[in-house]
């Protein structure tokens, strides 16, 4: 009786059994395995971003209007809901695209990239020396610092409202740059090609969401522009001194200047890859940071 009765509630699911045990138990269980290597990735480059909470809302909507379309309009054979329903689903596919365009360029970026710019070790190496040792200085003093190292997806897009430098990367220049009251302290740095090619640049802002409330706009900035390229974002606290690093969408804070050397001399390929050092605690006490930080 309970068997019938499912069955009459989904007469799918005995076609669904029968189509599963007419196919190859290897072939099923590779396509299983592809499937959920392809969902792991997808849940993967959207964990802690603004696109996972859509994704997990979008999966709720399509998974309750399809359990109600098969045990209602089906089942009392409501030809207009069912035609609804199909096109809604039309409607919700182009939907998504638009909705995820972000993640979705930020994918095919990936994908693209051809790690051309991390054949030239020697040179990265000196200007990982000099990116830490600016960094340090800064650090220090608590002066705000914000630096994007350009890889392989160029940075010219957000660099109209920036300041033509063009000018060999050095500690005391960047220290020079980002002083206060100098007139392009604000903003950020952007270094391509081992050069310090623009100043004053404003990085696009991740979302206010993304981020633990007491960061400021440096730490969004930084983390907007890992999101929308694979550029390496090195940040300087104006608050606290704390030196992080932000990249391919993930903030990495409160760096010792070895530390941030370690990791700057992997993401740049100034030498074989290696394992990075164990991920830096992001938990920060209330007392060590204030509510905001200036620009």
């Amino acid at each position: 009786m309970q068997h019938y009765l499912a069955m009459s509630l989904f007469p799918d699911l005995e076609v669904l059994f029968r189509s599963l045990w007419a196919y190859v138990w290897w072939q099923v269980a590779v396509e299983m395995v592809v499937i959920g290597a392809v969902i792991y990735w997808v849940v993967s480059f959207l964990r802690g971003t603004r696109g996972a909470r859509l994704l997990k809302g979008a999966g709720v909507v399509l998974i309750s209007l399809y359990v109600m379309v098969r045990l209602v309009a089906d089942r009392f054979e409501l030809q207009r809901i069912v035609y609804l329903y199909g096109a809604f689903l039309q409607f919700a596919f182009l939907a998504l695209v638009v909705v995820f365009q972000p993640e979705l360029r930020r994918a095919l970026m990936r994908l693209g990239e051809t790690r051309l710019f991390r054949g030239r070790r020697a040179e990265m190496n000196e200007l990982v020396d000099e990116l830490v040792e600016a960094a340090t200085y800064l650090s220090r003093r608590r002066v705000g610092a914000l630096i994007a190292v350009e890889r392989d997806i160029g940075l010219g897009g957000i660099t109209d409202s920036g300041t033509r430098i063009d000018a060999q990367v050095s500690a005391a220049l960047l220290n020079t740059l980002f002083w206060p009251n100098s007139p392009l302290h604000d903003l950020g740095v952007i270094v391509s090609q081992g050069r310090v090619a623009y100043a004053c640049v404003q990085f696009p802002l991740a979302e206010s969401g993304e981020l633990e409330r007491e960061l400021g706009s440096r730490h969004r900035s930084a983390l907007g522009l890992s999101q929308e390229s694979d550029a390496v974002v090195i940040v300087v606290s104006e608050e606290t001194g704390d030196i992080s690093i932000a990249e391919n969408g993930q903030l990495r804070r409160r760096l010792s200047p070895e530390q941030l050397k370690e990791m700057l001399l992997d993401l740049l390929g100034a030498r074989v890859a290696a394992p990075i050092a164990s991920p830096v605690s992001t938990t920060v006490e209330p007392a060590e940071v204030q509510q905001s930080e200036t620009t």
